[in-house]
């Protein structure tokens, strides 16, 4: 188990795309890589997510699930009014967003904006 203020990667997952418009599973999963790929492209150079990729065998990714596209959407605006770097995936052409992955951050710095998600099942 990681140490409560260990680097961390959260992702959350919109979960009604599985349940409700029946995608599958490996769609989702691409989803959860676009939006963790492009954010630490987006941030690279930052230095924590520079001490995030320094040791790749122990990288901490939280899966979340979010309820529906109105709930990611109201994190991604919350994550905004509080300077958390993300990455809000819209998939196209259909212009749906899935995913939303936060930069590498100290898990104490961010895990209060995730409590109302639960664990991606």
């Amino acid at each position: 188990m990681a140490a409560a203020n260990s680097i961390v990667q959260y992702v959350v997952v919109r979960g009604d795309l599985a349940s409700v418009l029946k995608w599958p599973t490996g769609a989702l999963i691409a989803q959860a890589c676009h939006a963790c790929t492009a954010v630490i492209h987006q941030n690279y150079k930052d230095d924590v997510t520079q001490e995030y990729l320094s040791d790749l065998d122990r990288m901490h990714k939280i899966i979340l699930e979010a309820k529906d596209a109105d709930a990611l959407n109201l994190l991604a605006e919350n994550l905004i009014k509080n300077n958390i770097i993300h990455k809000l995936w819209i998939e196209q052409p259909e212009n749906i967003p899935t995913c939303l992955a936060v930069k590498p951050y100290r898990k104490n710095d961010v895990s209060s904006h995730f409590k109302a998600f639960k664990l991606y099942k």
